[in-house]
């Protein structure tokens, strides 16, 4: 069938071969009917009438390679993204912290503190399990400590932890609680125990680094997904840098005051 077009209107063309998208709309520029132009067409004239030839219009490699959509995300994500791998460091740091305290607090210094039996785990029926969970701890005076259990039947397990553990306390069993002195400190018993503690401070520091690093590899991979430029990831790690050094100076505030409480006699 012919189509009627006048020698100044578009030319406007639907072709559904294999070409990337069905029915792929072309518009031509409009035509001139000098015979001193030399283009390739798919259509002809005939008696001033318009029709379509039998070849699809054929766009080089285009038409043979079904093109990739890409999705871009919105700043909405990206923000989203850049919070959660913030709180996500906050949180670990702040757990470091607290491993680090938990550490510090079960080194036992001149003065009894319920906190140095924290890491003690008590086989209790068949499972091991933390002894303040399992008995009352108390500082009856500053020198002795109170385990009361919840269960009397439990004692003797209790006992036996305590023996095992590094602490170096020997407890009375009177059969119905356990007491605990703490021996004097020897000075070269204080400083094996300040060496402990730095080398406890120093592992938490490293994992302080170690969370900055697996921030930064975040951020790198977040550029390379082209959702942040270099100069984000550059603004973005010089903050995570202050944020790694303010909790290495709490680390080094608390190791501080524990070296102190070890070395006062």
């Amino acid at each position: 069938m012919a189509t009627s077009l006048s020698s100044t209107a578009p030319v406007r063309s639907v072709f559904t071969g294999s070409s990337y998208n069905r029915g792929v709309v072309c518009t031509s520029s409009r035509y001139t009917s000098s015979s001193s132009v030399n283009v390739h067409r798919p259509w002809s004239i005939r008696n001033g009438a318009l029709k379509l030839s039998a070849k699809p219009l054929l766009v080089k490699q285009l038409v043979q390679k079904r093109a990739r959509i890409v999705r871009c995300a919105t700043m909405e994500e990206i923000e989203a993204e850049k919070s959660s791998i913030e709180k996500d460091v906050k949180a670990r740091m702040e757990k470091t912290i607290e491993t680090v305290r938990t550490n510090f607090n079960s080194i036992r210094t001149g003065r009894a503190n319920p906190a140095m039996l924290d890491k003690i785990e008590v086989e209790y029926y068949g499972s091991p399990v933390g002894l303040k969970s399992i008995a009352q701890i108390s500082t009856p005076d500053g020198v002795s400590l109170l385990v009361q259990p919840y269960d009397k039947s439990s004692l003797k397990a209790i006992e036996k932890a305590i023996v095992s553990s590094n602490l170096g306390l020997t407890p009375n069993n009177d059969g119905e609680v356990i007491r605990l002195s703490l021996p004097q400190l020897t000075s070269e018993r204080r400083k094996e125990l300040s060496k402990v503690v730095a080398k406890q401070a120093e592992e938490g520091k490293v994992a302080l680094r170690n969370i900055r690093r697996d921030a930064i590899k975040a951020y790198d991979k977040l550029e390379k997904e082209k959702k942040l430029s270099e100069d984000n990831v550059k603004d973005l790690s010089s903050d995570l840098q202050k944020l790694t050094d303010e909790y290495m100076k709490k680390v080094d505030s608390i190791y501080k005051q524990k070296e102190k409480e070890l070395l006062k006699v």
